[in-house]
């Protein structure tokens, strides 16, 4: 990983240090995403039989799984279904406090204000094949899903090459309350939840992560009024890492390699206090990325990740913020310390002994965050955004009184005469009555 001292760099020199790789976005890119929402527009199961054909090279039979598939889930090893549910149950547990009371004040006498909550009647839940089996992110749509009670719930997920589904997924799915499972991937999953086809539900929100053409796919159809809208912008995954000398320089290593193994455009920053400490980080990369599966993938995200030596902690969360990472493990010393410091970050890992992979998979937090500088506007995934709030007024004659003649001045202020008129054929209508 390339080496900089902060303190020597110009601002320019700063902002490229900080700058994340450039996005896929290429006309290209999205002329093909167009081509395949149009398809599934016009052309319904039709076009997802032919798009599942040639992308993912096999011949659905059926767009919706099913329910006899469910039975693979008994050939799963005790051990991974004990540790789907313990996840489960840790993220369950965790979402579930999240859950809001209905608000109600009465701002004056006789006019009440409410704040109702109902869950979004129908969501998309989109989780990524790919190279493996993406079960985790299962549980961080399912079960926020779950516990909000949106009444239709699809789950769309690419097909193995028979044309089935991995039973972890399956078995993660039957935790979180999902019956409906349509073995479809990339952009047509994402058109034929947004638009509907004779198979798949139209859904109203959409949720999860992907690859460039399922994050193409999803911008597109929340531009339309007529798709759906989305969780949030999304980017390739990304770790920052604070650290001081007293930290594991393998502990840190591994922490940035988790990151760095997601993706070639993963990004990977360490921010630290002495040149020794990133000698160090850097020997047990080179060590740790021996023993790695994915060495290669990791490799190529390491040619666009720094090391960042800094003088002091305070200008290593200035630089945090400014960079606003998807995932900030702090290990120092005092790592809580440094906590109310930090204003834009996705999720937080506290101390040496919790590893961003603990929040992927089973702390209870949830996993899905804004990523490319997102963060510093919007925030993770939680129970509130598969609910919505609804505003309640209600006024009697008293309170009408009381307000009317403030919101007809206002109106008039405006030169919006009909509000004023609206109140005041009320009030009229009291004061005869009188």
């Amino acid at each position: 990983m390339k080496k900089v001292v902060w303190s020597l760099l110009t601002a320019q020199e700063q902002e490229q240090c900080l700058a994340r790789p450039v996005l896929r976005d290429d006309h290209e890119l999205k002329h093909q995403v167009e081509k395949i929402i149009n398809a599934v527009k016009t052309q319904g199961d039709a076009a997802l039989k032919q798009l599942s054909q040639d992308f993912d090279k096999v011949q659905l039979d059926n767009i919706t799984l099913a329910q006899s598939a469910f039975d693979s889930v008994q050939q799963l090893p005790i051990d991974a279904r004990n540790a789907i549910d313990a996840a489960y149950q840790n993220i369950y547990t965790f979402h579930h406090a999240q859950l809001r009371s209905n608000l109600r004040i009465e701002t004056l006498p006789g006019i009440v204000c409410e704040k109702v909550l109902r869950p979004i009647q129908k969501v998309g839940l989109y989780i990524p094949g790919g190279s493996a089996p993406l079960l985790s992110t299962v549980l961080m749509l399912g079960i926020p899903a779950q516990i909000a009670q949106c009444p239709v719930r699809v789950l769309c997920t690419p097909p193995n090459k028979n044309g089935g589904i991995d039973p972890h997924i399956l078995y993660a799915a039957q935790k979180c309350g999902i019956k409906t499972i349509h073995p479809l991937g990339g952009a047509q999953a994402i058109a034929a939840m947004a638009f509907g086809t004779e198979s798949v539900s139209k859904v109203d929100k959409l949720f999860g992560p992907g690859n460039a053409y399922v994050t193409k796919a999803k911008q597109m159809v929340a531009q339309d009024p007529n798709g759906a809208s989305i969780d949030m912008p999304a980017g390739p995954s990304e770790v920052m890492v604070i650290a001081d000398d007293a930290a594991t320089p393998k502990f840190v290593a591994a922490d940035l390699l988790s990151q760095a193994e997601h993706g070639p455009d993963s990004q990977v920053i360490l921010v630290c206090l002495s040149a020794q400490f990133a000698e160090k980080v850097c020997s047990e990369i080179e060590q740790l990325l021996t023993i790695l599966p994915r060495r290669d993938i990791a490799e190529r995200s390491l040619t666009h990740s720094v090391i960042i030596i800094v003088e002091q902690l305070e200008e290593a969360v200035l630089i945090s913020n400014r960079y606003a990472p998807e995932h900030l493990i702090i290990q120092t010393q005092d790592a809580r310390a440094l906590l109310p410091k930090i204003q834009c970050a996705g999720s937080v890992f506290l101390g040496p002994f919790a590893p961003e992979s603990v929040g992927d998979y089973a702390s209870g937090t949830n996993h899905v965050l804004p990523t490319y500088g997102y963060a510093r506007n919007h925030s993770g995934l939680s129970l509130q955004d598969f609910m919505l709030q609804i505003s309640v007024q209600e006024l009697t004659k008293a309170g009408l009184q009381q307000l009317g003649p403030i919101v007809e001045t206002l109106a008039q202020i405006e030169g919006l005469h009909a509000h004023a008129l609206a109140v005041s054929v009320r009030l009229q209508e009291i004061n005869n009555d009188r």
